[in-house]
This record gives C-alpha cells, sequence and structure tokens, in this order.
C-alpha cells in the first residue's frame, strides 16, 4: 500500500508539474514574440505571476546555444546565471518535450523548450520542492508500514500462541501417554485430553479429539491384551494341573510295579494306570478340539437330524447312569434338521447330559427336548383375519436339557463356559476321582458358535436349564414352506 501510494502521488506530482512547465514555457514563447524579437529578450520574466526559482532561457536559431539566460530569484527579481549553468541547458531540442536537467547551484529542474517564427525559448520550473514532498512521504510511509507490520506481528504472535496453546496440552497429554508403561500391559487409566481441548470445529480440537480416541483404542486393546494373558496363564495352569495328576498317578503304579510290592496286585495296577492313561488322553483330545475350534478350523457338513440325535443321546445316558430319571420330549411340527458335524454335535448333548448326571444326586428328573422356533413373528393388521394370517416358518431347532436337581452355584453362572469351570474350585485330584477338567460346558458351547448357534444356561435352586438354538437346514424350511405344519409327531411328549 505504501508503495503504490508512493507511485501515484510521484506521478501527479510530475504530471502537474509538467504542466507548468510546458505553460510557462507558452507563455514565454508568447511575450518574445511581441517584444523586440532580440535574441537575449527576457522580459517576459518581469511580469507577474512568475514562480521563485523559475529559469529562462533564448536559444539561437542556428545553433541551439544559449544566449541569455535568467533565473527568479526568491526576492521575485530575475537574476542572470553563471557559465556553468549555461552549459547544463545546452542540447535540449526544441521539440516541445519534458527533459530533467541538474542546474550547479540550482539544483534539479524540469525543462521545455518551444519555438516558433524563429524564436526559441527554453523555460524550466525547480523539483525540489516536488522531490522533498515525495522523499517525505516516503519516510512517512516506511514509518506508517514498519509500524504496522511490527503491530501485525506482535499481535499475529499472540494470536497463534493462544491458538496453539490446545495444541501444546495435547502434545503434553501425548507424552505423558507415551511415558506410561504400555510395553507391560498394565493398564491404570491412560490419561486424556481435557473436554475443552476436543472441539471439532477447530484443528487443534480435531487433533485432541483424534488422540482420545487412539488412546481409547490402545487402552481397550491393552485391557483384551491383558484379559487374553491371564486367561492364557489360567488355561496353562489348569490345564498342567490337570495333566500333572494322570501322570503322577502312572507315575507312582508303575514305580510300585518296577518294585514288586505286594500292597497292590498289578492287574489293579494296570487298571489304574489304563484308567489314568484313558483320562489324559481325553483330557488332551478336548483341549486339541478346543485348539481347533479357536483356529476356525471347519467341521463336517451334513444334514442332522436332531430329534434322533438326542434320542440317542438320551438312550446313552440312561445306560451310563440309572440312578437318574431320564425323559425325551420332542415339541415338533415338522423335521428338526440342522447342518452341521453330527459327531460333534452329538457331542455337546453328551456332555450337558454327563454334566446333569455328575452334579445332580441320584434320583434327580433330567428332561432333554427338541423344538422349533421362529426368530420373528409377522405383525398382524386390523384388516387380517385368522385365516388370513400366513403361519410362521420355523428357522431355528433349539434342544433343552433340563434338570430339577441343586442348581449352578449363582457365582459360578457367569463363568460356566469357561475352561476349566467346576462347581468344586478346588484343584485337588485322588486317584478314582470322577471330577471332570471342566471342559465339557466349554467345548459345547464352542461347537455350537462353531455351527452358528448359540447356548445359555439358567439355574435356581430345582431348576437348571440349558438352551441350544441352532439354524435350520435349507431343506427343512423348504419342506415346510412347500407343504406347510405336517401333523405331530407324536400326540402326548414321549418319555423315556
Amino acid at each position: 500500500m505504501a508503495l503504490t501510494t508512493v507511485c501515484v502521488q510521484r506521478a501527479y506530482l510530475l504530471g502537474n508539474l509538467d504542466e507548468r512547465v510546458t505553460n510557462a514555457a507558452a507563455r514565454g514563447l508568447g511575450g518574445v514574440k511581441v517584444g523586440p524579437r532580440t535574441a537575449t529578450d527576457l522580459a517576459f520574466l518581469n511580469e507577474q505571476g512568475q514562480a521563485a526559482g523559475t529559469l529562462a532561457a533564448r536559444l539561437d536559431a542556428t545553433d541551439g546555444t544559449v544566449t541569455a539566460a535568467e533565473v527568479i530569484g526568491h526576492d521575485g527579481r530575475p537574476s542572470p546565471v553563471t557559465a556553468a549553468q549555461r552549459a547544463a541547458l545546452a542540447g535540449i531540442a526544441a521539440d516541445g518535450s519534458l527533459h530533467t536537467r541538474y542546474v550547479p547551484g540550482l539544483g534539479t529542474y524540469r525543462i521545455a523548450v518551444l519555438g516558433g517564427d524563429g524564436l526559441y525559448v527554453l523555460t524550466g520550473l525547480p523539483m525540489d520542492d516536488v522531490q522533498a514532498m515525495l522523499n517525505g512521504l516516503v519516510v512517512v510511509e516506511a514509518a506508517v508500514a514498519a509500524a504496522g507490520l511490527t503491530l501485525a506481528c506482535c499481535v499475529s504472535a499472540v494470536v497463534v500462541r493462544r491458538q496453539l496453546r490446545p495444541l501444546g496440552r495435547v502434545a503434553a497429554t501425548a507424552v505423558a501417554v507415551s511415558r506410561s508403561p504400555l510395553g507391560s500391559g498394565e493398564v491404570t487409566g491412560l490419561i486424556r485430553v481435557p473436554e475443552r481441548d476436543t472441539d471439532p470445529g477447530s484443528e487443534a480440537g480435531q487433533v485432541g479429539a483424534a488422540l482420545n480416541r487412539m488412546i481409547g483404542h490402545v487402552e481397550s486393546s491393552l485391557a483384551r491384551r491383558q484379559r487374553s494373558e491371564e486367561r492364557m496363564r489360567r488355561f496353562l495352569a489348569d490345564a498342567s494341573h490337570e495333566l500333572r495328576t494322570p501322570l503322577a498317578s502312572i507315575a507312582g503304579y508303575a514305580e510300585l510295579m518296577n518294585r514288586g510290592t505286594r500292597k497292590i496286585e498289578p492287574d489293579l495296577a494296570w487298571r489304574r494306570v489304563s484308567a489314568e492313561s484313558a483320562r489324559m488322553t481325553g483330557l488332551v483330545e478336548d483341549l486339541l478340539l478346543l485348539a481347533r475350534l479357536d483356529d476356525g478350523r471347519p467341521l463336517e457338513s451334513a444334514e442332522v437330524d436332531l430329534a434322533a440325535l438326542v434320542a440317542e443321546a438320551v438312550w446313552d445316558a440312561r445306560a451310563a447312569g440309572d440312578g437318574h430319571d431320564w425323559q425325551l420330549v420332542l415339541l415338533l411340527d415338522g423335521p428338526a434338521l440342522v447342518t452341521g458335524d453330527e459327531a460333534r454335535l452329538h457331542q455337546v448333548v453328551a456332555n450337558l447330559l454327563a454334566n446333569a448326571r455328575a452334579h445332580t444326586p441320584a434320583g434327580t428328573t433330567v428332561v432333554a427336548s427338541v423344538e422349533t422356533a421362529v426368530a420373528t413373528a409377522p405383525e398382524s393388521t386390523p384388516e387380517s383375519t385368522p385365516e388370513s394370517t400366513p403361519e410362521s416358518t420355523p428357522d431355528r431347532c433349539v434342544i433343552r436339557v433340563r434338570d430339577n436337581g441343586p442348581g449352578i452355584p449363582p457365582q459360578l453362572l457367569p463363568t460356566v463356559f469357561e475352561r476349566f469351570t467346576r462347581a468344586d474350585a478346588s484343584r485337588s485330584r485322588t486317584s478314582g476321582s470322577a471330577g471332570g477338567a471342566g471342559l465339557g460346558l466349554a467345548i459345547a458351547s464352542a461347537i455350537t458358535t462353531a455351527h452358528g448357534g448359540r447356548i445359555s444356561a439358567e439355574s435356581e435352586p430345582g431348576r437348571t436349564e440349558f438352551t441350544i438354538e441352532l439354524p435350520c437346514a435349507e431343506s427343512a424350511l423348504t419342506t415346510t414352506a412347500a407343504h406347510g405344519h405336517p401333523e405331530p409327531l407324536n400326540d402326548a411328549p414321549p418319555e423315556l
């Protein structure tokens, strides 16, 4: 702005000065024409209105040399110029254009030469006033510009520092988080960026909000990793204990047989060794199955009739524990077909029945039922009638195992499907103990999840129920949709 102002002001002042010089030269030429027409006549300088410092000269018509030259002093009277000053005026063409010359002792002049009828007049006006005004303007503009820039820099520095304070607090939060013991997996509550520094309307606020989200993700990831490590340590400790018990029994009986002691019969020792070996083999197989399910390895896929599968499992349970009252209930309007691994699904039902047999006293009634269910029922409208309402197609097969035993302890119910969860918190094992390793329900949950279903448990004194829900096979859905609901398979629930 200062540079533009100076350039515009200079152009205006020089244009005004040039106009005055041209007018003065025209008046001088006019005064010479009405005078005696001599080569030294400068009488027009005595006319009123001539500015102080006005320079006038007469030029020879043949060679353009200066024949006479005078300058008006501060008193308003013309006085002759020196030879050096006259020499500075030589060589100016009489074309009416403006020239700038420095005249010794007088300063810089703006000069024009006009001629006509063999008469040539040189007229000049000093440029010192214009130069002084321009120099003063440059000084003022430079001072104002410097002050304005200084003020702008100070204001900008204050504003920028104030605006960057939230970013500084965000950086401090990041430094504090980086100093936390993240590598050890300890999560004690990482600090967050203050709420006032997470305004999405500013760039610093967006950075703060993004950092808070990242800290939350890091904290949740560390918490999950810590829980996973704790479960792994517990799993390894429990697995080591479960494997150590049969190994200790096998080693003990083997040592007794090697010594040839008569405290125990060889046949009994071999039976105990075989039993403990079978127990250890079963535990290892269960652990391998859980590992395969955790890795997501595919299971066999075929149509499985749950009614027949549950019936076989109930018969097997009855043969293994005849001290319980085993019952089978089929609440079906059609085939209970699912797609999956028949052997694994049988293992799920067998584990639930074995769990009921192991944790309930003799005489307990255990009921295994199979039914179909609908996930969502169609909404009825005021215009619909019972005859016009479409029947819902079952899309889930449900297996329930219920007993009237003492129930699961309330503190154990939330973790009943976790590995190595036992009703007896003690890890002690004795040779011949009938207690399981606490993997049956964990295996049942893993197999059910691998088949796209879910398993749940409800328990209170006198009633414990495990529920398994599995998606129906496509063929069962197609058959039911095409032929409608067939007649029930049984008029009354069959019991064993």
